[in-house]
């Protein structure tokens, strides 16, 4: 399973053979004690925070139009029943609407990882992603990580993005997923690597009358958010349906190294 770790001899040969690594579910990857991100340190800082960590929408353009659009758009996604989240291009935390806090309501406080603040942070470095994240390494982390490669190759001048890479680059499970397992993951995956609209994935609801289930990912960009880089993440939770295949370390093992 996704949540289980390895011997630690296992995954040297793993990485020797550059096949993905997955030694360790990626969210239990802690940041060094005293390490602080200008992220981490606007979210530490933030005294009026939700237990989320949704901070104010104030990294938002200073542009009065677009700033009248996404208000009427933020209290459009309010509406929604299914967890809802704007994205900025670091994949900080715009807005989230009352249903994706629900979700992640019971998540503990983390310094630079919190589900309202930054998703990409939270998949990656958060201890308690997984238990709301099924199937977390590979249905949740490796996808964000092809994400965030695919960014980082466009700007790796990106502030956000170099200081996310550098967070990888401080872990050598992470770091050797990133740098020798993931590229021959996204050839074996093909172009649903990155793009994931559409995309059918789990996750372990707070309210029990949920509990474990299905959600697929919708996302959309419409073109007064696209230009400021902004695009909305929806997790359209499904009330019946078949069980996915859960997909364990096995379904990495077969992933080809040429």
């Amino acid at each position: 399973m996704a949540e289980e770790s390895v011997a630690k001899d296992s995954v040297t040969k793993v990485v020797a053979a550059h096949a993905p690594v997955v030694g360790r579910p990626f969210a239990l990857v802690h940041e060094r004690p005293g390490q602080q991100t200008a992220a981490g340190e606007r979210a530490a800082d933030n005294t009026t925070t939700a237990r989320t960590g949704a901070p104010e929408a104030r990294q938002l353009p200073d542009d009065p139009d677009f700033r009248d659009y996404v208000d009427d758009y933020f209290a459009m996604t309010d509406a929604l029943p299914f967890p809802s989240v704007v994205l900025d291009p670091g994949w900080g935390v715009a807005h989230a609407n009352p249903a994706y806090d629900a979700l992640f309501g019971g998540i503990g406080q983390h310094p630079t990882a919190m589900p309202g603040h930054n998703f990409l942070r939270f998949v990656l470095f958060h201890p308690d992603a997984a238990s709301v994240l099924a199937e977390h390494e590979t249905a949740w982390c490796l996808p964000m990580l092809a994400q965030f490669a695919e960014a980082y190759a466009d700007d790796e001048s990106a502030p956000g993005l170099r200081d996310i890479r550098q967070e990888i680059a401080d872990d050598p499970i992470m770091d050797a997923a990133f740098r020798l397992g993931l590229p021959h993951w996204v050839r074996a995956v093909g172009d649903a690597a990155v793009h994931h609209d559409g995309a059918v994935r789990h996750v372990r609801h707070p309210d029990p009358e949920r509990g474990r289930t299905s959600c697929r990912l919708v996302s959309e960009s419409p073109r007064t958010l696209r230009e400021f880089g902004f695009r909305r993440l929806t997790l359209v939770l499904r009330e019946t349906g078949p069980a996915a295949t859960r997909r364990g370390r096995a379904h990495l093992s077969v992933v080809p190294t040429r």
